[in-house]
């Protein structure tokens, strides 16, 4: 097993420093929260048979993003243990910030200038890029190939699978790659960014896509985000692109929800599921704030992927 507190730098070890496991990461990585010379930090060690280069190039990425002050600051890094102690951010809620009719307006456009400072940032050589598309039919032909899944999750699959990635006549930037509520923090002043694990070359609209989705944007509030990224007025129409990401997005995230969901022992589909009948983003994050649901339980993650694919149905 790993020595934790060795993997703090020395001015944070000591009889007093207290360290608890956060989460186990998709990835295999752990996150553990440090509290330590009192005050508090984040604790993220790879997992041991991850790629050194890959882990160098999130790690670079990550130094970069604290820098430019759109990640919390970084605090010490241990290639040998392949971990990272980052600072720990009090988060007021980025979703209540963005909810609130009165600060609705601001928490867009600084949520957009935000992404904007993300995508400006240095993209380093030998970055890998990640196909979105490529998981969606590597998870959907695989792991899910033989799973009893609703007969509409299949139609959103092969309609995204079917249809010609629209071109894109933005240059390819530094993307988070895995823009949602989770990922965000705010702490009262700033949008900050959380696990750069999937970071790597993209379009801008793949970031300003997802998070579009996850905060189930209307087309209006789209263009508004648009143009607070690209520091211009709102455009007349949503770009092809943007509009394809959305629909991507929404049914590649539907797809590894309801793979989760398996993995996590979920039956699958009973037969009885229809697309009208089936809970939208809306209801899901209704009944997961009261508490009904939780999206790390199985039955929590089959109901929230098939949310994301009734969204891309829609999109």
């Amino acid at each position: 097993p790993v020595n934790l507190e060795a993997c703090l730098p020395a001015e944070l070890r000591g009889p007093t420093t207290a360290i608890t496991r956060i989460i186990a990461g998709l990835s295999g990585a752990g996150v553990y929260r440090v509290e330590a010379a009192g005050q508090a930090f984040v604790l993220k060690i790879a997992s041991a048979d991850e790629p050194i280069d890959g882990w160098r190039h999130r790690t670079q990425i990550q130094q970069h993003a604290a820098d430019a002050g759109v990640a919390p600051r970084v605090v010490h890094v241990d290639e040998a243990r392949r971990a990272i102690v980052s600072a720990f951010v009090v988060d007021r809620s980025f979703p209540a910030f963005y909810g609130n009719p009165q600060t609705h307006e601001a928490a867009l456009v600084q949520l957009g200038q935000t992404l904007r400072r993300v995508h400006d940032l240095p993209l380093p050589d030998g970055t890998p890029g990640r196909d979105p598309r490529e998981l969606l039919t590597r998870i959907w032909s695989g792991p899910l190939a033989s799973s009893a899944l609703p007969g509409f999750v299949g139609d959103a699959v092969e309609r995204v699978r079917g249809e010609p990635v629209p071109a894109c006549d933005r240059a390819v930037v530094l993307s988070h790659n895995d823009v949602n509520p989770t990922n965000l923090t705010y702490d009262g002043e700033r949008v900050l960014l959380l696990d750069w694990d999937a970071a790597g070359p993209n379009d801008a609209f793949y970031d300003l896509a997802a998070i579009a989705v996850f905060l189930r944007m209307d087309d209006a509030t789209c263009l508004r985000l648009l143009a607070a990224h690209d520091g211009a007025a709102p455009a007349a129409a949503l770009p092809a692109r943007f509009v394809y990401n959305r629909r991507l997005i929404a049914a590649m995230c539907g797809v590894v929800f309801l793979h989760l969901a398996r993995a996590a022992g979920h039956p699958g589909a009973t037969g009885d599921e229809t697309l009208a009948g089936t809970p939208d983003l809306g209801e899901l994050y209704l009944r997961m704030r009261s508490g009904e649901l939780s999206v790390a339980t199985g039955a929590g993650r089959w109901a929230f992927g098939l949310a994301l694919v009734k969204a891309s149905t829609a999109l």
